[in-house]
C-alpha cells in the first residue's frame, strides 16, 4: 500500500475497507503498508481500527512491515495503534528499504494441513 496526500477517518476508513477487500480476494501473509507520501492526516487511533487489524489478520495478514509518515502525529497514531496488536506482528519503519528487508525476513506460519480420515 502505497499512501499519498491527506488522509481524515473517512478517507482512511475507506481505504482500508479496500485493503481489507483486496487481502480477502486476494490472501497473503505480509504487507508493506507506505505511509511516507501522507502529506496531513487527522486520522487517530479508534476501535474501528483495531478491529480493521484484526479483520486482516483473520483474513490471512501475519506481518505488516508499516513506514511511518513523516509527521509527528500521525507517527503517534501508528505507534499508538501497534502497541496494542499481538497480531498481525508489526515493524514499523522510517523508510521503505528497511521495511522490505525486514518484511523479506518474516517466516510465514505453515498452513495447517486437515486432518485425514481413516
Amino acid at each position: 500500500m502505497d499512501w499519498r496526500g491527506e488522509h481524515n477517518q473517512d478517507t482512511t476508513h475507506a481505504a482500508c475497507l479496500l485493503m481489507l477487500q483486496a487481502l480477502q480476494g486476494r490472501p497473503c501473509a505480509k504487507i508493506l503498508n507506505d505511509n511516507s507520501n501522507i502529506t496531513h492526516t487527522t486520522m487517530t487511533l479508534t476501535e474501528w481500527g483495531l478491529r480493521w487489524l484484526e479483520e486482516m489478520r483473520n483474513a490471512g495478514l501475519e506481518y505488516i512491515a508499516w513506514v511511518l509518515p513523516s509527521s509527528l502525529l500521525a507517527r503517534q497514531a501508528v505507534e499508538n495503534t501497534v502497541h496494542y496488536l499481538e497480531a498481525p506482528q508489526v515493524g514499523t519503519f522510517d523508510d521503505v528499504a528497511s521495511a522490505y528487508v525486514w518484511l523479506q525476513q518474516q517466516q510465514q506460519q505453515p498452513v495447517p494441513q486437515a486432518a485425514s480420515q481413516a
